[in-house]
């Protein structure tokens, strides 16, 4: 063996156990005790003025910050006038992600339990209609049954309970755990391993955030490399739609930050390779996925798309290349967590783990465009030739449509093996594909079933007013094509849908280090004040609900949060507590 494939096969030893794919270990038997003991909640009083500058909006703090959500539903349960809002809230969930064959016990007992009049734990502040409507629907067990209930519900919580949330305890706790995420962050914090790719501008590497042990794909922008090709402005566009979106069918934003020679995005770490590799490459014999493989990823992509396009952002670029699957993510199952919430963070290193793997989630945003408010459309040429759709090549305004078109023709590649607009391996100019595209039909080989040939037809409309998309905020009539038909939405959002393939997690799905190749060094650019300016903007430290879903589900959060005894007031809370000077550690010896 040569030097370069010994250097990838030690690489990737390292890589493969520190993610702890070999024996599904979970993150925190990976951390370095001297970061997680950094991760501390100050007493109130280093945070207190925080509590005039936290955003405590409703929405914000208790539904969107996962963190204020459980400090909220802790709340609720504490307080004996929301106990019964505060478990409404948790069956609907329950119930949301629950099994076609599990929902009609389910709602039976939620009818009983909050939906009559005569039940103790009755909940009056529903409007009667939306009780009514339960009552008469709830046999059907129909995924949304509950979804009206809910929205009065959360309504009745802000109006009558988030007064108290802001007064209690637990809110103080959050100001906390907002305090230690506004912490600055630093390369210190991450342990780079072996390269995965090379962009533009710099590379890529697989890196693990030393505190909690969790695994991340560092991107490195070279901070010179991005001066000389005027990048400035598509980094800064990137990192805030990044750091906008939160789905778990989207990479995801969770630190930005500097070191002397790179600007640094750390975001979800895709390890089981993009959907083209597993087109064309897994069995070269028998290219294209079959039909299961294909609505499974097409269900996953179009969750993406679609909270994208709640967020006022056009992709532009989806395509096999950009969809990329995970091999290796840890669950605790639901039922163990009702059993064991309490004891979480004792016992986080000891519990079994369900592994799901072979989720997708949608990458590189670098094309993405935010629609402006009060603006409904955009012009611009950005995509791939033979998935730009029709509207978008003839140069005209085009809105989210053009994401669907480009779907359809992703969907058509997964079951042919092949563009719709040429054949495999023919080469043919980008005037010829723009020609095609604009005039003529998709021809489609025997391998596609009914349903599926009709969704890539509707997908694939030439004019896209007739196109299938998104509609009043949500993909609705999209999800309910007969090609979906028995797709469970609420578990597939939920991740709680097992995959149909699960990539190989001793695998690791990148080129041998001596592929991916090296920059050269950057001569002739000097850095000033004015780009250290951009660099302080773009280095914002942690984004928020990343960061607070690392804590959860890495069992920090659990560990952090830890109250007093009988409901009493732990030290860090009690403005009359004064704690005590922390000794300062040397390995100096004094003489006195």
């Amino acid at each position: 063996m040569d030097i370069s494939g010994l250097e990838t096969v030690v690489a990737n030893s390292a890589y493969v156990t520190a993610r702890g794919s070999m024996d599904g270990g979970m993150a925190a038997t990976m951390r370095d005790k001297k970061m997680r003991a950094r991760l501390k909640l100050p007493h109130i009083q280093v945070c207190d003025h925080m509590k005039a500058t936290v955003d405590t909006g409703f929405e914000n703090m208790c539904i969107k910050q996962p963190i204020g959500k459980r400090l909220l539903q802790q709340y609720l349960e504490s307080e004996e006038a929301f106990k019964t809002a505060g478990t409404l809230w948790k069956d609907i969930e329950d119930y949301n992600t629950a099994e076609e064959k599990d929902r009609p016990q389910k709602a039976q007992k939620m009818v009983n339990k909050y939906y009559d009049s005569a039940s103790k734990t009755f909940c009056g502040f529903l409007e009667e209609k939306a009780i009514s409507r339960v009552k008469e629907d709830h046999k059907n067990c129909r995924g949304d049954l509950f979804k009206e209930s809910e929205q009065q519900l959360l309504r009745h919580l802000e109006s009558r309970a988030l007064e108290g949330f802001r007064g209690s305890l637990y809110f103080l706790r959050f100001v906390q755990f907002k305090w230690l995420e506004a912490q600055a962050v630093t390369e210190e914090w991450f342990m780079d391993f072996r390269v995965l790719g090379k962009g533009g501008f710099g590379e890529v590497h697989a890196c693990q955030m030393k505190a909690t042990g969790k695994m991340y794909a560092n991107k490195k922008l070279n901070k010179k490399r991005l001066k000389k090709r005027k990048g400035y402005e598509g980094a800064i566009v990137e990192k805030r739609i990044l750091a906008k979106v939160h789905s778990r069918f989207i990479v995801t934003l969770a630190y930005a930050f500097q070191t002397k020679t790179d600007l640094c995005l750390v975001m979800t770490i895709m390890n089981g390779g993009d959907l083209r590799y597993h087109i064309y490459n897994v069995d070269e014999k028998n290219p294209g996925l079959n039909e299961e493989r294909t609505c499974f990823y097409t269900a996953q992509v179009i969750c993406g798309l679609e909270h994208l396009h709640q967020n006022r952002i056009i992709y532009r670029d989806l395509k096999p290349e950009n969809v990329l699957l995970d091999d290796n993510r840890a669950y605790l199952s639901s039922e163990y967590l009702k059993c064991h919430a309490r004891f979480l963070c004792v016992l986080w290193t000891l519990l079994a783990v369900r592994i799901i793997s072979g989720h997708v989630r949608l990458s590189d945003l670098g094309l993405s465009v935010e629609l402006e408010e009060g603006h409904d459309k955009t012009k611009g040429y950005a995509g791939t030739p033979g998935f730009m759709a029709p509207e978008l090549l003839k140069n005209e305004e085009y809105d989210y449509s053009v994401d669907y078109f480009t779907l359809g023709v992703t969907v058509f590649e997964m079951i042919a093996a092949k563009g719709p607009f040429r054949s495999r391996g023919e080469k043919v100019e980008l005037k010829e594909v723009t020609r095609r595209i604009l005039n003529d039909p998709v021809s489609y080989p025997d391998v596609f079933g009914a349903d599926c040939k009709a969704l890539c037809e509707r997908l694939m409309e030439k004019d896209p007013a007739r196109r299938l998309g998104f509609r009043n905020g949500e993909c609705a009539e999209l999800k309910q094509q007969p090609f979906f038909r028995g797709l469970n939405w609420g578990r597939l959002e939920a991740g709680l849908i097992d995959p149909p393939f699960v990539p190989d997690p001793k695998m690791v799905y990148a080129k041998d280090i001596s592929d991916v190749g090296a920059f050269s060094t950057v001569k002739g650019v000097v850095l000033d004040d004015k780009d250290k300016e951009f660099y302080d903007e773009f280095a914002t430290g942690n984004i928020p609900i990343p960061w607070q879903d690392e804590m959860i589900e890495t069992g920090v959060f659990g560990e952090l949060n830890v109250w007093g005894q009988k409901g009493s007031t732990p030290n860090d809370l009690n403005y009359n507590y004064v704690p005590p000077a922390e000794s300062a550690k040397s390995g100096t010896c004094l003489l006195l």
